[in-house]
């Protein structure tokens, strides 16, 4: 049994959640579900960072203070988690009394260590990211992030001194080549350092919503220090537990490319200075995009991923989000696309696919699923290629691969559509119907060919768990499976599903009695 911490970022709550945020979660929520199955010792952090200048923007615009803002708008991000059906472990809020307390120990140790100092700071200041930008990281003297026009500010801060790790955070990319993957976004960070870092100011004097520095009552800490501690933090209280030394250092920080240079050079060096060991993986996603453009909130392009989960489900969507962008890479995404693989995909060929094989065990089996015919699971046709899947889905999923995963699933889901019409089970009851040797072999081979059909069902709902969890359930329950033992689970809204161990060919016993029922995604029709 191994162990696997996994994180999202903490959502910042000066807006309503958009889709990039179910995005995040549900992939992060298919790493977590697949190292259950591996019955590994998992825990998995979502959360909100609720404090800044935008937050208190926010709040004064609503005529409301800033914590009663984010009382109210923190709720729109547990229900992201609840409705793409998330099994997180704890939602850890920054406002959490016990991590303002870390964050203010940890700043500590930074202080004495001698790496935070005073000095005062005059540079250009995007407020949608809350980051200073030199003239060399604009583009066309915008942000490159939100595309506004920084402002100018002048201020007395304490400063970090980032540029004093330079050479450590270089040497460990190097000695850890896989710390931040895809590949391109390592190089992307290590190019940024070896430009030469410059000290961050980590403070600020004109801000009171935050957390306050231990040692100077009229500063704030930066709330980016504030919200990257709070992978750390979490581990010393939640969920009323000091879990730091079962989990710590995190297996893999999830997030998207805007954020790699706080997270892949800032909190390594905190952690760094702090005297904390890093974390294993940062994995950076790419952006979803409408009409090729980044959504943001700034921007105002954002799609709002709550209309199409109350009308289809969560699972249509987790499948849609990481079956239509490449994991890793960019892409664009419309309801258009939605629903036109939901139809293609979920609905023809997988709902479908379900439908025929358990009609076709009620129609000529009595609704029970029959042997093998007199041969070895093994040396059924589908054995060695579902063998081969299983091993490649387990090795791309091994690697954060989602979406390399589920195409190796949905080979399998297209073969055994392909199967039934090979085998032409309707011919089979028919020939068998004669009597007679040919008769008996008709029928043995109908019986393999149900079973075959059947243990493929089976075999999908193990590789599928991870990905669409209730309809993998479904899915068993429509076999005759008695609920599985649930792997290891979480804390938070999902439920375990059956072992990895399960997902080896030939495990499917006869006389299932399974059970018919509505179409499992009933096709969207304009």
């Amino acid at each position: 049994m191994g162990r696997f911490y996994i994180t999202t970022p903490i959502y910042y709550v000066n807006d309503v959640p958009h889709i990039g945020h179910a995005y995040t979660t549900a992939a992060a929520d298919v790493a977590a579900r697949y190292h259950r199955q591996l019955a590994d010792d998992v825990f998995f952090l979502t959360g909100t960072d609720e404090h800044g200048t935008k937050v208190e923007q926010a709040a004064a615009a609503r005529g409301l203070g800033p914590k009663a803002h984010v009382d109210e708008v923190v709720g729109k991000f547990k229900e992201v988690a609840a409705k793409v059906g998330a099994s997180n472990d704890f939602f850890i809020r920054t406002t959490d009394p016990e991590h303002e307390k870390f964050v203010q120990d940890f700043v500590q140790r930074c202080y004495d260590a001698g790496d935070i100092y005073k000095s005062s700071y005059s540079g250009l200041y995007c407020p949608a990211c809350e980051a200073y930008y030199t003239d060399e990281n604009l583009m066309d003297g915008l942000c490159p992030d939100h595309g506004t026009v920084p402002v100018h500010m002048e201020e007395e801060n304490y400063f970090f001194r980032l540029s004093a790790f330079q050479d450590r955070l270089a040497g460990h990319y190097r000695s850890h080549p896989q710390f931040v993957r895809p590949r391109h976004r390592y190089n992307e960070a290590l190019s940024f350092i070896e430009q030469g870092l410059d000290d961050i100011s980590i403070s600020r004097a004109t801000l009171k919503w935050g957390i306050g520095v231990p040692w100077d009552e009229n500063q704030v800490i930066y709330v980016w220090v504030d919200a990257l501690i709070n992978y750390l933090s979490a581990l010393h209280y939640a969920p009323g537990e000091n879990l730091v030394a079962r989990f710590w250092p995190a297996s893999y920080h999830l997030m998207a490319q805007d954020i790699l240079k706080f997270h892949g050079i800032i909190w390594p060096a905190l952690l760094m200075s702090a005297r904390f060991e890093l974390p294993e993986h940062l994995f950076i996603h790419g952006y979803l995009k409408l009409g090729g453009e980044k959504m943001s909130k700034t921007r105002g392009n954002v799609m709002d991923p709550f209309p199409l989960i109350e009308q289809y489900g969560a699972d249509p969507f987790r499948f849609y989000c990481l079956r239509e962008v490449s994991f890793g890479q960019d892409g664009v995404v419309s309801e258009e696309s939605f629903k036109a693989r939901y139809n293609t995909e979920l609905a023809n060929e997988l709902g479908n696919l379900l439908s025929r094989s358990v009609s076709m065990i009620g129609k000529y089996r009595g609704g029970m699923v029959p042997g093998t015919g007199g041969r070895e699971p093994a040396e059924s046709p589908l054995a060695r290629e579902a063998e081969t899947k299983v091993q490649a889905a387990r090795d791309q999923l091994d690697e954060m691969d989602l979406s390399g995963a589920l195409e190796s699933i949905w080979v399998l889901v297209r073969r055994l559509n392909r199967y039934v019409e090979e085998q032409a089970p309707w011919k089979l009851a028919k020939e068998a119907e004669a009597g007679g040797p040919e008769g008996q072999t008709a029928k043995a081979a109908l019986d393999a060919t149900l079973w075959d059909l059947a243990e493929g069902l089976r075999l999908l709902s193990v590789l599928l768990h991870p990905f669409v969890p209730g309809t993998a359930r479904v899915m068993r329950e429509r076999l005759g499976l008695a609920a599985a033992p649930a792997a290891s689970e979480g804390t938070g809204t999902g439920t375990g599903g059956p072992s990895w161990e399960d997902a080896r060919w030939g495990l499917l016993p006869p006389g299932l009695s399974v059970v018919a029922g509505p179409p499992l995604f009933p096709r969207i029709e304009d």
